[in-house]
């Protein structure tokens, strides 16, 4: 299933990702640190959600207090909860 989540607190706006059979797929971010994100999506690609939310979940970006790897945990812990 397709979704977009609205990131709040990072240069990133939105994260757009899809979760088939329990694992993540196809993720996008709009906006953000370009090498960065494209990072983060390629070594999560088909994880295990819950994989992905234990490693991402509470990671900081400076003095800010969430970032878009915690973003995208953020949003797959959404999705679960929505299905």
């Amino acid at each position: 299933m397709a979704y977009e989540y609205t990131t709040r607190g990072t240069c990133s706006q939105k994260i757009l990702f899809d979760v088939r059979d329990g694992k993540v797929r196809d993720v996008e971010f709009v906006g953000g640190c370009n090498g960065n994100t494209k990072g983060v999506s390629a070594l999560v690609e088909g994880m295990d959600v819950d994989e992905v939310i234990a490693r991402l979940k509470g990671i900081k970006c400076g003095r800010k207090p969430t970032s878009c790897p915690d973003q995208l945990a953020l949003a797959l812990e959404a999705a679960k909860n929505a299905g």
